[in-house]
């Protein structure tokens, strides 16, 4: 007998019951504050947000079909507590990561997480789903780098931060060469958030190839921005 499809609207509808039922108004406002008030909380602290995943999901299949896992951060996306973009990137950044031997997630899962990334932004959703999803749809579908250079050049700011952080977690993959010249591309955005995006993807270079690091750092001091600068070495400056 088939095991009936879970539906997108039902993972939604347990992930928010779930939080829901650990709501604390008292947290609530920290929480909201923190993010500098542009969202309300239901005051769901990071464990108990692990723990509403844990029992939203236990009785689900690792693996759920595309559609459905889309349909379900959709809708999370649309509740207005901050928890539930948090579940949404989670989902959707599970989905991304599947293993060579599970059914792979499609290169157009990019368009919804560009939907996601633009939507509502902040960057503690964009980081996720930059150095979590997108990194792992463009280190599995090379096609898709292309997608990167439009990011990189567009004017949407989250989507250049992502660009230049969805390698951050590639390690010895990743690819230097695009990184440096991404770098120099948007050195002079005005942005905080670029300017941090761009020290903190040489900083977790710079854990590969120090040397690479510290001498374009040093080549490029006139053109990287002081915050781009003291963060692209910071890991360094510890290790001394």
């Amino acid at each position: 007998m088939s095991t009936p499809v879970v539906t997108g609207a039902e993972v939604a509808d347990r992930l928010a019951g779930e939080l829901a039922a650990r709501a604390d108004p008292a947290q609530a406002v920290p929480m909201a504050a923190y993010m500098r008030d542009q969202f309300p909380f239901l005051g769901v602290k990071a464990p108990a947000q692990g723990r509403a995943w844990a029992a939203a999901t236990a009785a689900l299949p690792r693996r759920l079909p595309e559609d459905e896992v889309v349909a379900a951060a959709l809708d999370l996306w649309d509740r207005p507590e901050r928890e539930h973009q948090y579940a949404a990137c989670r989902l959707v950044n599970r989905h991304a990561a599947a293993s060579r031997r599970a059914v792979p997630p499609t290169p157009e899962l990019l368009d919804v997480v560009e939907r996601l990334i633009t939507t509502r932004s902040w960057w503690d959703t964009v980081d996720a789903l930059a150095i979590h999803a997108t990194g792992d749809l463009v280190r599995r579908y090379p096609d898709l780098r292309p997608r990167m250079d439009a990011w990189l050049a567009g004017d949407d700011l989250w989507l250049i931060r992502s660009s230049l952080l969805h390698m951050n977690r590639w390690g010895a993959a990743r690819d230097a060469g695009w990184l440096f010249a991404a770098c120099l591309t948007r050195a002079d955005h005005p942005d905080f958030f670029v300017r941090k995006a761009i020290g903190w993807a040489l900083r977790e270079h710079s854990k590969v190839d120090a040397s690479a690091v510290s001498a374009f750092v040093a080549a490029h001091a006139e053109e990287l921005s002081p915050l781009s600068r003291r963060e692209a070495l910071a890991w360094l400056d510890r290790r001394r």
